[in-house]
């Protein structure tokens, strides 16, 4: 289905199933596909909806680079779930999904009724340099996503061993992830990479997360490891689960034990509104 932005964007979602709502965001340069594996299974309980981000996917392509914000992320995520029909709903944020999943229980609290924060962090990235991402941005811009691309592998931060052993044995995903590229914008990239270098640190504030939290991150994802304990350690409750064998994208690259933790939780008794 379509679901049309208050801006006039057209998101690409895709529904299954029956149950309480379950809304599953992709992270930068990811697509609804990421969550396909587990949408069957995870669909028995739950209506389960991903799509795709402004600038991914299916979705529109504004050419506009002020299109693109968490706050309209945060915005074009509540028009989905609006036209669903979940008042409240369970929500998973994967990586840069997680920043808006964050952004928008913060504020938007009483929509939540159970958070997954999956590969993300609750501020600014260690270790990445905002000063290196805005010569990347600069090139999406003015040189297109081939120079791009060229110069993310050379500095790559989720090639971990995970990725590449999945690269190697898994058909098609290297096609999978070529083809997610593709279909970017290169101002949807370039302006969402700068706000993540930037984004304000929102540990402190994560302590009046009132609902269930589980914080699940691949051990080889170094980058976002401390940040999952940071917010596991603040957030009320919160159950930290680290995935072996995993990287940046757990569902894929170690995919039992990520479902394991993941159905575990949402089987477990949700309070009341």
């Amino acid at each position: 289905m379509r679901v049309t932005t208050d801006d006039g964007v057209e998101l690409a979602v895709d529904v299954s199933g029956e149950g309480p709502g379950l809304l599953l965001v992709h992270g930068l340069g990811g697509a609804k596909e990421d969550f396909a594996d587990h949408v069957p299974a995870l669909a028995r309980d739950h209506t389960v909806a991903t799509f795709d981000h402004r600038g991914h996917g299916e979705s529109g392509r504004p050419a506009d680079g002020g299109a693109y914000s968490f706050a309209r992320l945060v915005l074009d995520t509540l028009a989905v779930v609006d036209t669903l029909g979940f008042d409240r709903f369970r929500l998973l944020g994967h990586s840069m999904g997680g920043m808006i999943a964050r952004e928008l229980v913060l504020r938007h609290p009483r929509r939540v009724e159970a958070l997954v924060l999956m590969d993300t962090s609750p501020g600014p990235i260690p270790g990445w340099d905002p000063s290196l991402l805005d010569v990347a941005a600069d090139v999406a811009l003015t040189q297109g996503k081939e120079e791009l691309k060229a110069l993310l592998d050379a500095f790559s931060p989720i090639d971990t061993p995970a990725y590449l052993r999945l690269l190697d044995e898994r058909p098609g995903y290297r096609e999978f992830c070529e083809a997610k590229w593709a279909a970017l914008s290169e101002v949807m990239w370039a302006s969402l990479v700068r706000e993540i270098a930037r984004q304000p640190d929102r540990t402190a504030d994560l302590a009046g997360v009132g609902c269930p939290t589980l914080v699940i991150v691949g051990e080889q994802d170094e980058p976002f490891l401390a940040p999952s304990r940071a917010m596991a350690d603040v957030i009320p409750g919160a159950t930290l689960v680290v995935v072996p064998d995993a990287g940046h994208s757990p569902q894929f690259e170690n995919p039992g034990a990520w479902f394991a933790a993941l159905t575990a939780f949402l089987a477990e008794p949700v309070p009341s509104s």
